[in-house]
């Protein structure tokens, strides 16, 4: 065969070749790049509905928290008011059916109550879930630590509005697990943080998701993306109990705020309105009146103490679990408390 048939042949080969590798090669590209589309797609999904949860449950969970700081801040009035009662016996702690509500303690409630109207001057400036971490980890637990020291030296009662809430952040991110009352992980850097709400009730790994990006590589970026939709729905599922938790917490301490607040106000007529402070001139019914205040405060005190969230251990990568024993035990407490003592809103 003569020479330029030959090369015209195996140019005309050559050719066909390279086409169909080019065809291969631009369906291989085109799948690459649906992949890519699919994975982002899965991964905008995955957060959009963790974005969702994470509004409704932190809200919640901050309304927990600004009730619970309410009442922690109303302690001292309660405790101006008794004191003024000259003669009134020692009231201990009550113990009964494996019911315990701690004993009245003014020095405590006064801590209690000045911290928590520091943090509660702080909340204007602050990211949203500050308040529900404050729940979190136990009111009281947050408010005493209100009247610590920043790391500057300073008193943190002696700040206010945001550099009181910042400085108490960052005391709570560095004590509360030492002190066994918080097992909050966060610091004041977090107050810039968009996620730190949540941050704050689930824990580190919220950030490293809602932070990911997705690699050029089709294959690697759709695993990645599967990933964190994985990820998503266990946060999901536990965002969902915190929040059912959360709510059925606040009707039953706003149950007893409520009881308390009409005992309180009776309490407080006799006291301050009638000018009524010797306790051998009180009558039976007024005697009783006093023991039911210092009931109801012991109740609120002991559910403002209780810390709804416990992180796992120190991985920040781990999703922090509900304290349901905890929870659990104060709740039924708590609803045998009020049914016993038939503390309602209404006037006998």
């Amino acid at each position: 065969m003569p020479i330029p048939i030959i090369l015209g042949v195996a140019a005309a080969v050559a050719a066909t070749g390279g086409v169909g590798a080019s065809a291969h090669g631009g369906a291989k590209m085109f799948k690459a790049k649906d992949t890519l589309k699919r994975a982002e797609s899965i991964r905008e999904e995955a957060i959009k509905d963790f974005e969702l949860q994470n509004s409704v449950t932190t809200s919640a969970m901050d309304d927990l928290g600004n009730l619970e700081l309410e009442i922690c801040s109303q302690f001292q009035d309660f405790s101006d008011v008794l004191e003024q009662i000259q003669g009134r016996p020692e009231f201990k702690e009550y113990n009964k059916d494996g019911i315990t509500v701690p004993k009245y303690d003014p020095e405590e409630l006064k801590k209690v109550s000045v911290g928590a109207s520091v943090l509660l001057g702080g909340m204007g400036g602050a990211a949203l879930g500050t308040a529900g971490g404050f729940a979190a980890a136990g009111a009281t637990t947050s408010a005493v630590m209100a009247l610590g020291t920043a790391s500057t030296g300073t008193a943190i009662a002696s700040l206010s509005g945001v550099a009181a809430t910042n400085a108490t952040l960052a005391a709570l991110g560095g004590g509360a697990l030492a002190a066994g009352g918080g097992g909050m992980a966060l610091g004041s850097t977090m107050l810039g943080v968009s996620t730190a709400g949540i941050g704050i009730l689930i824990g580190g790994i919220i950030f490293s998701i809602t932070g990911s990006g997705l690699s050029k590589k089709a294959d690697e970026a759709y695993y990645q993306a599967k990933e964190i939709e994985r990820q998503v729905e266990n946060i999901n599922r536990y965002l969902v109990e915190l929040h059912k938790c959360a709510r059925k917490y606040y009707a039953l301490l706003k149950k007893v705020k409520d009881a308390y607040d009409v005992e309180f106000s009776k309490l407080r007529y006799i006291v301050v309105e009638k000018k009524k402070t010797v306790w051998s001139e009180f009558t039976e019914e007024e005697k009783t009146l006093v023991h039911n205040n210092i009931l109801l405060v012991g109740l609120l005190f002991r559910m403002c103490q209780v810390n709804l969230v416990r992180r796992i251990g120190e991985d920040d990568k781990a999703v922090n679990t509900i304290n349901r024993d905890d929870i659990d035990d104060c709740m039924d407490d708590v609803t045998n408390m009020l049914e016993d003592k038939k503390f309602n809103n209404e006037e006998e």
